[in-house]
């Protein structure tokens, strides 16, 4: 039980910083071609992904403490 905690908590923090870099070239891109639209998507998939390795790295945490 354990181990999946903690592959979980792994899991969130890969796909949460991949989400974050999404983010980060989809907002750049937007203030390249100076489309607001792109930017906010961008800075909310950043958000998302910034939220998601959060949670990722307390599961991990979570799971050291125990």
């Amino acid at each position: 039980m354990s181990d999946d905690r903690e592959r979980k908590g792994a899991e969130n923090q890969i796909k949460g910083a991949g989400k974050e870099f999404k983010g980060k070239v989809r907002g750049s891109l937007g203030d390249l071609t100076d489309d607001r639209s792109e930017q906010i998507k961008g800075k909310a998939e950043e958000l998302k992904g910034k939220v998601q390795r959060k949670i990722g790295e307390r599961q991990s945490d979570v799971d050291r403490d125990f």
